[in-house]
């Protein structure tokens, strides 16, 4: 017998200036059931959260609540309602005890005559208590911050506890945690659900989906694409309602990939950090372009980061040349000749006051140091000459990055990390965000400066531009690599490995 639904959405939807976030959505939580909700970036699962826990309002469409519509204002106010969300950063106050995160707000108060004080015992005895329940046993007297991510999130689980939640939200509630925390959050999950909860549970990973979800929703560019039960949905299918491509064979799928010719310019052994990427193994030859390959979540960006310098690693080694060398800092990796364009353009990547001149002679005028001042005259030189080798449309030089157009900002930091003349590029979704002409021009930038000897990681979430591109793929799932394919394998291979069971 079906359980019966505790919070229900019909046609929810939701605009942004000049986006549909949401379009005609049905939704529907049981009690007693995990409902995991899948979707790649742009599905719309963030705006669902939203709506249904009050942070934004539906512009059509009705939530019900055991049957009653519901209009919830803030997240405070669902809350009250008994909609309790954990966020994938834990929105609690670490400079406060564990006690007094559980029951911020709503001290028990003890006293008469007007003599009314915080019943300090009654709350940290109610704290364990709380605790106890989730299986964890700490001392709630400590502050927040004294206790890893893990146990954080635990105690966010317990502050929705204490307010008789109906409806448990948990919004990527495992990307800071490694596989025995995810396990023990898991346990709690299932212990929660056994007792009756209705848990919605947001996540990018495949196989977290499997061990968790009873029910699964689909929503891709905004639209319900379907709802299913774990068990009628395989991986592969569920990939295929997830990116809108039937899979097909596997053409192309070649499970030994040749040796790179040569020293590899950059090599990583058993690379990997604790709660974020599990060791891997890649190499980088000169005049190559590896690929990756792999759903949100799976560890592509992680990858990066750890190669760069911008995450230390805590497992594996590096090697260029094939001489160890470790990366404690961007810095030491652009000294070593290394580059990276980010992933988040406009807030990693330019700096939007500065000029087009300004920005591209930028990471030069780092890897000179703070005592070797780069002369305007040289900065225009260089602009200058990049400016012309890439096409970049501007009104001059000193025009504010800001006001360039997507995939010109996008040559601006190209030009910005040529000018250092790297030995390899690192480009993080060189294409988000940028029109159908720009994206073509960028990826036949990217294939000349490799014919020029310049090492390539291309990192896409769109995968017919990672098989155009690559000369190997290197296939990525849950934060671990998977395997290897040519560079002439079809996007259909690249998702039947991922879909692949472990």
């Amino acid at each position: 017998m079906a359980s019966s639904v505790v919070l229900e959405a019909r046609g929810l939807t939701r605009r942004f200036t000049g986006v549909v976030a949401l379009s005609g959505v049905d939704f529907r939580l049981r009690a007693g059931e995990v409902h995991a909700v899948m979707g790649q970036n742009g599905a719309g699962k963030s705006t669902l959260i939203k709506v249904l826990t009050g942070v934004h309002e539906a512009d059509a469409g009705e939530l019900r609540l055991n049957g009653t519509v519901i209009r919830p204002q803030s997240a405070a106010d669902a809350q009250r309602l008994g909609i309790s969300t954990v966020y994938q950063e834990v929105n609690l106050c670490p400079n406060l005890s564990v006690a007094e995160n559980i029951f911020a707000g709503r001290y028990p108060r003890r006293g008469a005559g007007g003599l009314w004080r915080i019943d300090w015992a009654r709350i940290e005895a109610d704290a364990r208590a709380l605790l106890a329940r989730l299986n964890l046993h700490i001392d709630v007297s400590r502050l927040l911050s004294s206790y890893p991510v893990a146990v954080q999130q635990m105690v966010a689980i317990a502050r929705a506890l204490s307010v008789e939640a109906k409806v448990l939200i948990l919004d990527e509630p495992t990307s800071s945690l490694d596989e025995r925390e995810v396990a023990r959050l898991f346990e709690v999950l299932r212990q929660l659900r056994d007792q009756g909860m209705a848990i919605l549970f947001v996540t990018h990973f495949l196989a977290q989906t499997y061990a968790i979800a009873d029910r699964i929703t689909v929503l891709r560019n905004g639209e319900l694409v379907g709802e299913y039960l774990k068990a009628e949905l395989p991986r592969a299918a569920l990939i295929t309602a997830m990116v809108g491509r039937e899979l097909g064979a596997a053409a192309g799928r070649n499970e030994r990939v040749g040796e790179i010719e040569g020293p590899a310019v950059l090599e990583a052994r058993a690379l990997g950090r604790r709660g974020q990427l599990d060791p891997v193994d890649i190499a980088l030859g000169r005049g190559e372009v590896v690929g990756v390959g792999g759903l949100l979540g799976s560890g592509r960006t992680e990858l990066a980061r750890l190669l760069f310098g911008l995450d230390r690693s805590d497992s594996g080694e590096l090697r260029m040349d094939s001489a160890p060398v470790r990366f404690d800092s961007p810095s030491q990796a652009i000294r070593h000749g290394l580059a990276m364009c980010p992933e988040e353009r406009k807030h990693d990547g330019i700096v939007a006051e500065l000029s087009v001149r300004e920005n591209i002679a930028l990471a030069l005028q780092a890897r000179l140091g703070i005592w070797k001042f780069l002369a305007p005259a040289r900065q225009h030189a260089i602009a200058e000459r990049f400016v012309r080798a890439l096409g970049i449309k501007t009104a001059d030089l000193d025009t504010p990055v800001a006001l360039l157009s997507g995939g010109n900002q996008q040559k601006v930091l190209l030009a910005r990390w040529l000018a250092t003349e790297p030995r390899l590029m690192i480009l993080d979704e060189p294409t988000r965000g940028i029109d159908v002409a720009a994206k073509q021009e960028i990826m036949n930038e990217i294939l000349a400066l490799a014919r020029g000897g310049l090492a390539v990681l291309f990192i896409s979430s769109e995968m017919d531009e990672v098989v155009r591109v690559a000369d190997r793929i290197v296939v990525l799932r849950d934060r671990r690599k998977v395997g290897e394919l040519p560079g002439d394998s079809s996007e259909q291979a690249v998702y039947h490995l991922i879909a692949a069971d472990a």
